[in-house]
């Protein structure tokens, strides 16, 4: 079967379409034969980081993570055996393959009527968006701030906060197309955060602070977001994408604020009837139309390069996938 690896830390060049034998699924697993695979942003830090000590360093040869949607093909010695046939999405950390292990207990139903590509979303990005709203503990009426808002993840956050009852929803983006996109999606302002004064322009249009803020990228756009917040303000940070993981100033929360991290493994470990009923909820409002997952591109399996170039250079606007 084809298998996408690095052997190198580097730039996109270094991935590799290889040949590889199909595994054999173990205690827990299954075996998945996907139709789409979801990209995520993360794999690009861990392609490209030298450094043994960053957080973003992984041991070679690296494979790549995923969102799968797929039939189950086979389950492993201790799996309920009549998931062979059921169509499913699943978080693999070795995803961009033709067939692909996963998890049993987090395999997600997908329904025959559910774009593959969209059911993509239900496994990480979706229960992401909807676990930090509810980490952030929204309320009706509150102002939100999502920043990248046009990633795979902060466009399901945007939409999310609306249904949860944000009553104003601001948002970022680094160009037109995603500002448009996120007008559409629903956002009340939607701000370019390559301007350097977009904090105050956050600050004019909600002049009594920001209730909540969901960051994804970490360094300088924290500590600015942090500064935003009103009295006992929240914000959740569930992603650092510019790189950066330089401290908080203690001083960044004495407002009464308050500032937490969401990753979506011990969420699953600590409120796991939680996650479930997230994945059931996203997968209803994905079904009906209430959400909308954006597919910005979608490329063979075997241009591993050209994807992650793209995911690089931020040039998509929602989710990449990838048909084997």
């Amino acid at each position: 079967m084809r298998h996408v690896r690095y052997h190198a830390h580097g730039g996109p060049e270094v991935l590799a379409v290889e040949e590889s034998e199909v595994p054999e699924p173990g205690p827990g697993q299954v075996l998945v034969r996907p139709e789409v695979i979801g990209t995520n942003y993360l794999d690009v830090q861990l392609r490209r980081e030298t450094d043994r000590a960053s957080i973003w360093y992984r041991d070679l040869p690296g494979t790549l993570t995923g969102d799968v949607v797929g039939t189950v093909e086979r389950t492993g010695p201790d799996v309920d055996p009549a998931l062979v046939g059921t169509r499913v999405a699943a978080l693999s950390v070795d995803a961009w393959a033709d067939r692909v292990l996963a998890d049993a207990e987090w395999l997600v139903p997908v329904p025959d009527d559910l774009d593959a590509a969209t059911a993509s979303l239900l496994p990480l990005a979706g229960a992401v968006a909807l676990g930090s709203l509810r980490l952030g503990r929204i309320a009706a009426g509150e102002t939100v701030l999502v920043t990248a808002g046009a990633g795979t993840i902060g466009h399901l956050a945007v939409q999310l906060a609306r249904h949860r009852g944000a009553g104003t929803v601001i948002a970022t983006a680094g160009s037109d197309a995603k500002r448009k996109l996120l007008t559409e999606l629903g956002a009340d302002l939607v701000i370019d955060h390559t301007a350097p004064d977009w904090d105050a322009q956050v600050k004019a249009a909600a002049p009594e602070g920001v209730h909540l803020v969901l960051d994804a990228i970490g360094g300088d756009t924290l500590h600015r977001s942090l500064g935003l917040l009103a009295p006992f303000g929240r914000a959740v940070v569930y992603g650092a994408s510019a790189g950066d993981l330089t401290s908080v100033p203690v001083t960044s929360v004495f407002g009464l604020c308050s500032l937490t991290g969401f990753a979506i493994v011990p969420y699953r470990l600590t409120v796991p009837d939680q996650a479930r009923a997230d994945l059931d909820e996203l997968t209803g409002l994905l079904v009906s139309g209430k959400l909308r997952g954006v597919i910005g591109e979608r490329l063979p399996l075997d241009e591993p390069v050209r994807a992650h170039r793209l995911l690089e250079d931020r040039a998509v606007l929602g989710r990449l996938v990838l048909e084997p």
